[in-house]
């Protein structure tokens, strides 16, 4: 299959320009056409060898810093007081009629104080308590699957099994779970891209999870305090006296951070298996390199291709004079593409040396508080798979989605074949 790109994507990779021709100054990273044909990687290699602390003067969302190299992000992601993270997370600006404060783009203490209120849920103390439910529900999802028969993985598996859990962890209404996918998929949408049309329909859909979730607070703050998000948050001393936007902020953290990237990293692993033939030939032969394999597919994936920062004061990074003010763009996605760190890097590796080195979960005080229970997910998702299938046999081209932050698929047609 290699790096064929699909049909019906946004923009052809024969209509974007040579990356290696682009002159620097002129090249801008953040296009979501580019990731919706999955043709920005010969950007970042490019970036990442001549200037790997870049400077795009001119883009739809402002000037901004590109870093590509794993030691700078490193370098920005652990340098609190240095770069901040208010006031957003992401290359895309709030629009300052509708900010959305979420503790992920708070700095201390306001971050952790907000985090800690709800960190337990997802916590490993907690994880046994969720392990038996996954495993029911990741059998269940594959036992009801069509062998033999093609359709779309996203659908079927991905997003079902990551909104099952989403639902568990919220305490939200089982049945209306779909609605869970729909606004993590609006809070992260380009209007114009394909989910919403305009900003304003997807403010509305916005609007409309807060009132939902308005509904459940008030349930919850008046009982007795639960091991869910929402009672968490309506209880927590420091979440309980929020703001009705702030509260859809933390909403839409969660959502986005508990939904997007497992799914995507469920349905890159499938993609990446059969691009790396020999790979899964010796996850068959080897089932105990599921672990590894899991973190392995988490770096391939990168399900979040950046986070933003911005910088508190003048400083220098990779010879570069960064000023108080400066958006700096850490792009995970090249990162764990760093030929200075990992071998092949483009390459799957499922039995890789320190393969849980990659930069997907962040680190610092923002390391993805999730990050335990969305390997648990995936670890028992393909322990379940290779009970039951020879292979999960890719038969197209992805759709992927058309976002420089969300890294991930709308449609990935699958076939499956039982156990010889």
């Amino acid at each position: 299959m290699g790096n064929r790109k699909n049909e019906d994507n946004l923009v052809s990779q024969t209509s974007q320009p040579n990356a290696w021709e682009i002159p620097l100054e002129d090249m801008d990273v953040s296009l979501p056409e580019l990731f919706a044909a999955d043709s920005f990687w010969p950007y970042f290699e490019r970036l990442r060898k001549e200037d790997p602390v870049h400077y795009c003067a001119n883009s739809e969302y402002g000037p901004y810093w590109s870093v590509t190299r794993y030691e700078d992000i490193m370098q920005v992601d652990t340098s609190h007081d240095v770069y901040s993270s208010e006031p957003g997370i992401t290359i895309r600006a709030m629009d300052e009629d509708f900010t959305l404060p979420m503790f992920i783009a708070m700095d201390q203490p306001r971050h952790s104080e907000q985090r800690a209120a709800v960190n337990p849920v997802v916590g490993s103390r907690n994880l046994p308590n969720f392990a038996e439910l996954i495993r029911e529900r990741t059998c269940g999802v594959l036992d009801s699957l069509p062998v033999g028969e093609t359709f779309n993985w996203v659908d079927k598996v991905s997003i079902e099994l990551t909104t099952m859990m989403l639902a568990t962890l919220f305490d939200f209404p089982f049945e209306e779970r779909s609605k869970l996918t729909r606004w993590s998929d609006v809070a992260t949408a380009i209007p114009g891209f394909g989910i919403v049309d305009t900003e304003e329909q997807r403010r509305a859909e916005l609007i409309e999870c807060l009132e939902y979730f308005t509904e459940l607070w008030n349930q919850r703050v008046n009982g007795e305090p639960g091991n869910d998000m929402i009672s968490m948050l309506a209880h927590g001393e420091a979440t309980r006296d929020m703001q009705p936007l702030e509260y859809l902020g933390n909403l839409v953290l969660l959502i986005v951070g508990g939904n997007d990237t497992t799914r995507n990293s469920m349905t890159g692993g499938v993609l990446a298996l059969n691009q790396f033939p020999a790979e899964y030939d010796k996850l068959r032969a080897n089932p105990k390199l599921i672990p590894s394999m899991v973190s392995e597919v988490i770096r391939w994936q990168t399900p979040l291709a950046h986070m933003r920062r911005r910088a508190t004061v003048d400083t220098m990074l990779g010879g570069k004079h960064i000023k108080a003010g400066d958006k700096v763009v850490m792009w995970y996605v090249s990162g764990n593409r760093d030929e200075s760190v990992f071998e092949n890097p483009d390459q799957l590796i499922i039995d890789r040396p320190q393969v849980r080195k990659h930069l997907s979960f962040g680190y610092g005080i923002h390391r993805c508080m999730g990050s335990h229970l969305a390997e648990l997910q995936l670890r028992i998702l393909w322990e379940e798979i290779m009970q039951r299938f020879d292979r999960v046999e890719v038969m197209g081209e992805p759709v992927r989605i058309a976002s420089s932050f969300v890294k991930g698929y709308s449609e990935l047609q699958v076939k499956l074949h039982p156990l010889r």
